[in-house]
């Protein structure tokens, strides 16, 4: 007899975190294909910061329930589901929904924690690590003796792809603000002030025959100097638009304009790529196919992190009903890694 009770967080409408709602309520049951997972750790990330405003991308209507992804133990397994599942830790990428005590989320939907990795660590990498994992691996294809530039090097996504980077054996250029720069430096990474002028001429200094990859979470015009930096058979692969957070107006029209930039410079003969990445992107499309690349690429993260190649960074860790707090904190910029919520 389960007698515990759905706790969920709600985002009613364009609010500051104060705003946000604690709502109760009965914890789902599973359908023919779904578990129930017991969360453990979800997290803030940049899409709730985005999504607060009205201004990701894709975001449902208001009020939803926000929560990217999540990690978990599986409490119940509907019809069709191999029953095993129970009692398994798993992650599962959302997108929104995560904010809550209980999640309802397909089966083939879950990738399994390895024994040894906590919750909250295995959660500081689900969304953050796939990313990583597939703009170096899959799009820039980094190998051993690049140099390549990561952008917003100590960020959520920037700190796992230098990890990453490192463990391909990629020599990495990592912009920042100045603070950053010593425990950039102790990881190996050649540290550039972002907001020190010219950052594009400091950065081919350091690498004047030009780059292997750029990743760029900014967006906004500064991805022009990105792509003068890539070397011939380079890629560019830009991943968000932080350079719009608090702006105005439509929030589709920076990501359009972005993609026609793509269009355009793709078409020239120099060899360059250039990707605006979507980590949803081909699920519309062939979803099967993009299961089986997400929990191939989340496995290989957490195998690397078993390994000691990447770190879980957990900035803070707070109870579900101070998601508030937690937002403040993650909006606040003085915390490196990635500010957890737990039950």
């Amino acid at each position: 007899m389960n007698t515990e009770g759905l706790v969920e967080v709600v985002l009613p409408g364009k609010v500051e975190p104060e705003g946000l709602q604690i709502r109760h309520g009965a914890v789902p049951t599973a359908g023919p294909g779904q578990v129930v997972i017991r969360m453990e750790a979800t997290g803030v990330s940049f899409a709730e910061q985005q999504m607060r405003r009205g201004r990701y991308y894709d975001q449902p209507p208001f009020p939803f329930v926000p929560g990217y992804d999540l990690v978990g133990t599986v409490l119940a397994t509907g019809e069709g589901v191999d029953p095993g599942l129970a009692g398994i830790r798993v992650a599962a990428l959302l997108k929104v929904g995560g904010w809550a005590s209980h999640v309802l989320v397909d089966a083939a939907d879950v990738v399994p924690v390895p024994a040894g990795i906590g919750a909250a660590e295995a959660e500081t990498l689900v969304v953050n690590g796939i990313t990583a994992w597939q703009m170096l691996h899959r799009k820039a294809r980094v190998r051993a003796g690049d140099t390549v530039v990561v952008h917003g090097a100590n960020g959520g996504v920037g700190s796992v792809l230098v990890q990453l980077a490192q463990a391909a054996g990629a020599r990495v250029i990592g912009t920042a603000s100045e603070r950053h720069h010593d425990a950039l430096r102790e990881r190996g990474v050649a540290p550039v002030d972002y907001r020190a002028g010219d950052v594009a001429a400091r950065i081919r200094e350091l690498a004047p025959r030009g780059v292997a990859a750029v990743f760029d979470h900014v967006g906004g015009r500064g991805i022009v100097d990105s792509w003068r930096l890539l070397a011939p058979g380079g890629t560019l692969v830009s991943y968000g638009s932080a350079s719009t957070r608090d702006d105005e107006g439509s929030k589709q029209w920076p990501v359009l304009k972005l993609l026609g930039r793509v269009w355009v410079w793709n078409a020239l003969p120099n060899r360059r790529r250039a990707y605006f990445f979507n980590v949803w992107a081909g699920r519309a499309l062939a979803k099967n196919r993009f299961r089986a690349r997400l929990r191939t690429d989340l496995t290989q993260v957490f195998a690397a992190l078993h390994r000691g190649e990447v770190s879980a960074q957990i900035a803070a860790q707070l109870p579900l009903t101070r998601a508030a707090d937690a937002m403040r904190l993650a909006e606040s910029g003085t915390v490196a890694g990635k500010v957890v919520l737990n039950p």
